[in-house]
């Protein structure tokens, strides 16, 4: 059992050791990867009104008080 743990123990610790730098690349002091669309640019053409118009429709679908009729 002891030598199981001494052949096990030294894996364990360096499975720590293996992760790989997720910080994006800066160039000249600026970001230097791909810019992400908002979800307003993409699916309503840049309409931000329309966007929140629609996240408003979809939260109040989601609140119990307005969709029960006690």
């Amino acid at each position: 059992m002891k030598r199981l743990f001494l052949l096990i123990a030294p894996l364990a610790f360096l499975a720590g050791c293996l992760e790989v730098d997720q910080h994006p690349n800066w160039v000249k002091g600026q970001y230097a990867g791909k810019t992400d669309n908002r979800q307003y640019q993409v699916r309503f053409h840049n309409d931000k009104l329309a966007w929140w118009g629609a996240v408003a429709n979809r939260n109040m679908s989601q609140n119990e008080y307005n969709r029960a009729n006690p």
